[in-house]
């Protein structure tokens, strides 16, 4: 197995050179770098990154916990959060949490010992003391678990807002806002703020209906929904607080008969790509997904290099009206 050594020898150049090279330190001539990493070719050449990440004191690793990749919301923004993190030299570490606290306590000890850098928290079924006590830079999604730990998220009240105001203006006077169990202390139940208020300020009848605690379940979505419809029958407008619940929700209007729009108008959450592709389109609330993902990695970044950033970062939310209403 070749060595660091060998590697100077054969491209004549010093093994402090190769460190440079390897570790993207100091100036290297264009020229000195790409004949370093051709003898790394050659050689067969494999650095240790155990060893590297010791003597750098960085792992060039962040942990990323969410509830499921599966979930279309969550793949799109891991999608986004490797894409940033590899631009920046990282590589991410996943973990699927599934919403299971002996789980994702087990990932953050994981992720301790492999000394990432940060860690990105989309997950959060632990008590606040678990992220506390991490030591490491963190950013926590749609959660604010500290004052001084960094989250980020969209304006989940202004989302509530405009999905409200848009069914009340299409004529809708019986509104429903199908959502998650709001005893999460979650920033995602100030959309239900928002739909309240507004269906309030209209003095317009409005029901709230949450799914069980830590559920990401399509089936139980179209359980909730089927109770619903019976249960309400004169709903002619639903919010939902994700694109997933909108097509549940889609989908057990026509099976009952009842016309999307005509005679019920839906609206999500999230914007994900599919959201465009069902027939029919759904009518969102866009998340700026990217956006999120990118300022997630920003954040990690700050923290590492010590210098000021945002502890309270909402980013905006936009309508997107399709044919669900």
């Amino acid at each position: 197995m070749s060595t660091i050594n060998d590697v100077a020898l054969k491209a004549g150049v010093s093994v402090t050179t190769v460190s440079r090279v390897l570790n993207n330190r100091g100036y290297i001539s264009e020229a000195t770098r790409k004949k370093v990493f051709k003898t790394m070719e050659e050689l067969n050449y494999q650095p240790n990154e155990i060893a590297r990440s010791l003597l750098r004191k960085q792992s060039n690793l962040i942990g990323l916990i969410i509830p499921s990749v599966s979930h279309p919301f969550f793949s799109e923004l891991t999608n986004h959060i490797e894409y940033y993190a590899y631009q920046n030299g990282w590589k991410v570490l996943l973990c699927n949490s599934h919403m299971d606290p002996v789980k994702e306590k087990d990932y953050i000890g994981m992720l301790k010992r492999n000394r990432v850098d940060g860690i990105i928290m989309g997950s959060h079924t632990l008590e606040i003391e678990e992220y506390r006590n991490l030591n490491s830079p963190i950013v926590t999604f749609d959660r604010q678990i500290d004052n001084e730990i960094p989250f980020i998220s969209s304006d989940n009240y202004q989302g509530g807002v405009l999905a409200a105001e848009l069914l009340i203006s299409k004529g809708c006077r019986a509104i429903v806002h199908v959502c998650g169990n709001l005893e999460l202390a979650m920033l995602a139940n100030y959309r239900n703020d928002g739909f309240k208020d507004t269906a309030e300020k209209h003095g317009i009848q409005h029901t709230t209906i949450q799914t069980d605690m830590n559920v990401l379940d399509s089936q139980q979505y179209n359980q909730i929904v089927q109770k619903m419809l019976e249960e309400y029958p004169e709903v002619d407008g639903i919010f939902a607080s994700s694109d997933i619940i909108a097509a549940c929700a889609v989908r057990e209007c026509f099976a009952r008969g009842k016309r999307v729009p005509q005679d019920i108008r839906i609206v999500g959450y999230d914007d994900i790509d599919m959201a465009a592709w069902f027939i029919p389109g759904i009518t969102t609330i866009r998340q700026p997904i990217e956006a999120l993902g990118s300022l997630a990695v920003e954040l990690i970044q700050k923290q590492l290099e010590g210098v000021a950033f945002e502890k309270e970062n909402l980013l905006p939310v936009e309508l997107i009206e399709r044919s669900t209403t």
